[in-house]
């Protein structure tokens, strides 16, 4: 029987190497898949029938389960179960799972994914889990100057060289980093000098290269539970172990455990957390980087949306704060211009920028010069900082728009339902009842076009925060007033219809 297997492969691993319950019942689940005793497609016991069974918390089995279905050996089917996924590679046939002097090596069929393509094309897929907004289908770019930046384009191609249509072996066009690096000296409170600035198409490709040149495969990174999907796919495409770390009110929150799986990388997103909008407190942020020094972790800073704050003082960067040289810091021009504009910057310590710069032409071939030509006349005119003002002033009528709809569902019960993150970034979070199935909740939102996200959806291991992620930076305000109510009433109908055990 499975259940009789899996005792014997965790007896053998707690005795061999003192493995935690969850790690223990996670390499004997895959064991068991990859020796063929859990075949292709088959259905799991339920994560109750399996704690009963394995005499272990629930809570055990449901952190192991959700490893490996981030890791792509399981598949959830909404409303039928948890079943092995069927591009699962099989040891060969003779090798009892194991080779000697070694580890099992699996077999790949010709022409099928590999384990890692298919964790990648199934799990945190973006079509479902990206933040869009809550009514349906509509992105409002109106306020970006189209005339101004098409006439700037068109400016630098009659200019070009034809050194500007060559790859970028320097990080990026040099005006465009120095401006990247006044904005952020200024704003941001960031220490550096445009040398340190690399430029990217984007917050994944500055994460991946992070990933290749700071870690190794199999190396450990933790990241924020719960988490945002692109940064677990960036590491996954990157092998590395993804850790998850619980967020709280004040961000990331290692504990003991924690500790106990020392981190080569430690992603955060410390000024408006994704999904749950919190904001890493000063506090907070001290101890991260004291336990990253004595785990000789880098950290990767997300600086998500910390362009738009709506109450309270700017919150400075993570990366103002370390004297160790630690830390790594990456933003997007998306957020303020527009998302297809593929362009973001990463700021590298100086030991390290020259590897960056040449790993970065190696791998990537970056180029789109006239383009970052643009954009850096584009910032020193003052066209971003306008740009910047009026976006901010509109989305903050829209979030003021939502929360005013969303009052009527609030408790003032802890355990009732709140909303969090809304004092900066372009989505918040309405935190629900532990009970509350918030997956069906959007699936019957979604049915009255009104496109929310989970927020148990974005959970890589945890299994007690329910809510719903709501964006509100691509709708208008008109819909925000015709569909806020709408969406209140919705909620409320779930709640009375969902009463707590």
């Amino acid at each position: 029987m499975l259940s009789e297997f899996l005792l014997s492969e965790m007896t053998r691993l707690g005795q061999q190497d003192a493995l935690p319950l969850h790690r223990q019942l996670y390499e004997a689940l895959r064991r068991a898949m990859l020796d063929g005793k859990l075949a292709a497609g088959e259905r799991l016991p339920s994560s109750r029938d399996l704690a009963q069974d394995l005499q272990l918390s629930r809570n055990t089995v449901v952190a192991a389960i959700n490893q490996l279905s981030v890791e792509g050996y399981l598949a959830s089917r909404v409303g039928s179960g948890t079943y092995v996924n069927d591009s699962v590679p099989r040891a060969l046939p003779g090798q009892g799972g194991r080779r000697a002097g070694g580890p099992a090596r699996a077999s790949v069929p010709s022409g099928r994914l590999s384990a890692r393509g298919v964790a990648l094309s199934t799990t945190f897929c973006a079509t479902e889990l990206e933040v869009q907004p809550f009514t349906p289908g509509i992105a409002d770019f109106s306020a970006f100057p189209l005339t101004l930046w098409q006439r700037l384009q068109n400016k630098h191609w009659r200019m070009t060289y034809p050194d500007m249509l060559d790859y970028a072996t320097s990080g990026g066009y040099a005006p465009l980093r120095r401006a990247v690096a006044d904005y952020l000296r200024v704003f941001r409170s960031v220490h550096l000098d445009a040398d340190q600035v690399i430029i990217t198409t984007g917050t994944q490709q500055s994460l991946e290269l992070c990933a290749r040149l700071l870690a190794d495969h199999g190396d450990t990174v933790w990241a924020e539970d719960p988490a945002y999907w692109g940064a677990v796919k960036a590491f996954m495409a990157t092998g590395l172990h993804i850790h998850p770390v619980d967020v709280d009110v004040q961000g990331i929150r290692p504990t003991e455990a924690d500790n106990a799986k020392p981190p080569r990388l430690i992603y955060l997103t410390p000024s408006h957390q994704y999904p749950t909008g919190a904001v890493m407190s000063l506090p907070r942020r001290h101890q991260l980087l004291a336990t990253a020094r004595t785990h000789n972790a880098w950290v990767l800073e997300d600086d998500y949306d910390s362009e738009y704050r709506f109450s309270g003082p700017p919150i400075s960067s993570l990366e103002g704060l370390d004297t160790d040289g630690r830390v790594l810091y990456m933003g997007t021009f998306s957020k303020v211009l527009y998302p297809g504009i593929k362009l973001g910057y990463l700021v590298v310590p100086k030991p390290q920028v020259a590897a960056f710069k040449q790993a970065h032409y190696d791998l990537n071939r970056p180029g789109q010069m006239p383009l970052q030509a643009a954009l850096a006349e584009f910032i020193e005119m003052g066209h971003f900082s306008s740009t910047l003002r009026r976006a901010r002033q509109s989305y903050a009528e829209r979030r003021h728009c939502l929360l005013q709809a969303l009052t009527p569902v609030l408790s003032e019960h802890s355990e009732g339902p709140r909303i969090t993150g809304a004092e900066q970034g372009l989505h918040l979070c309405l935190r629900l009842p532990s009970h509350v199935d918030d997956r069906a909740l959007a699936r019957r939102l979604a049915q009255q076009n009104l496109t929310v996200r989970p927020l148990s959806a974005y959970c890589l291991a945890r299994t007690d925060l329910r809510g719903l992620v709501i964006g509100y930076g691509y709708a208008p305000l008109t819909d925000i007033a015709r569909y806020g109510p709408v969406l209140a009433a919705a909620v409320q109908q779930e709640l009375a219809a969902s009463p707590a055990p």
